[in-house]
């Protein structure tokens, strides 16, 4: 196959999940429900902690964090493969193609390193409350928040920088439903380095999965043992610290998976896997962290009665 140098590579074409057109409308709906479900738990979740002073404190500020990184992750992905569902040519610009990779991995590794400063957060909290409020401060919050912004453009801009440097064949589509990293290298035309394929691969892998999923699983499991110390609501207390680690599991595994393989092979179990860091996750998010919590439904429904008033004033006003 002839070699194109990456300039004149102008556009991908996503091969998606299926080229069935019944499929394909069953899967834009299904997809467009996850992400309306996801778009409104995650911003229900940001305006009631922006709008209720009880919960301006380290773990909702994480929380909110957590939501916006969640919107902006998904929509990175869902909206270009909704309208690949509908229309007849799935391609995605060059540079279109790079932007969504870039996002999706500065979210993403954002993400991670937020997570395991969650858990630590958490761990706090459980294991010395009486000194909570002086060790997590709003100040520390903030910065570990920052950090994981930081810590997260720059690696991610290191990334996007090694896969610009590679050349891809003219016209080889992507087995993927979006551009990720590890599709993307498998169209190279040239043989990878070995220094792209650690630097990409094994240290992106460790630095963002597996340090961070070793953090939070420490985290977690001196917070059980903390749980099981207590007397009273320790089943409720247990169920909602394993119901956390299901989901970070679900996340940082599916994504080990993909990002430590030595191949991408873009069979549907690959594409699904994605599909759960991408899609499924950044939606069950808000509601096993937050919407289940006390203190966050008791500021919705503050949030709710709040907005009856100003639509009926309103209402009052107009007639």
């Amino acid at each position: 196959m002839e070699k194109e140098n990456d300039s004149q590579v102008t556009e991908f074409i996503l091969l998606g999940f299926s080229t069935d057109h019944v499929v394909q409308v069953l899967l834009f709906q299904i997809f467009l429900i996850l992400y309306i479900t996801t778009l409104a738990g995650n911003l229900l979740l940001i305006v009631a902690v922006r709008y209720d002073h009880r919960l301006h404190n380290s773990m909702y500020i994480f929380l909110a964090n957590l939501s916006f990184l969640d919107i902006c992750f998904t929509s990175f992905i869902v909206p270009k493969m909704l309208v690949n569902f509908v229309v007849e040519k799935k391609s995605i610009s060059y540079v279109g193609c790079l932007v969504q990779v870039y996002g999706f991995l500065l979210l993403g590794d954002t993400e991670c390193i937020l997570l395991a400063f969650m858990a630590y957060d958490r761990y706090v909290a459980i294991s010395n409350p009486l000194h909570y409020n002086v060790i997590m401060k709003t100040i520390t919050c903030v910065g570990m928040i920052s950090a994981s912004w930081l810590t997260g453009s720059v690696v991610s801009s290191v990334d996007i920088y090694l896969l610009c440097q590679l050349t891809f064949c003219k016209f080889t589509p992507i087995d993927h439903f979006f551009c990720e990293a590890p599709s993307l290298m498998e169209l190279s035309c040239n043989d990878l380095s070995l220094f792209n394929v650690v630097v990409v691969k094994l240290v992106g892998s460790s630095i963002f999965l597996l340090v961070p999923l070793s953090c939070i699983l420490y985290s977690y499991g001196h917070i059980i043992l903390a749980v099981l110390k207590i007397r009273s609501s320790r089943y409720k207390a247990f169920s909602t610290c394993i119901s956390h680690l299901i989901i970070v599991i679900l996340f940082y595994g599916t994504a080990i998976i993909i990002y430590t393989k030595p191949q991408y092979s873009g069979h549907l179990s690959d594409k699904l896997l994605s599909v759960f860091y991408t899609t499924v996750t950044p939606m069950l998010n808000p509601i096993i962290y937050s919407l289940r919590n006390k203190d966050v439904q008791g500021a919705i429904q503050h949030l709710k009665r709040s907005t009856m008033k100003v639509l009926a004033s309103c209402s009052m006003l107009n007639s």
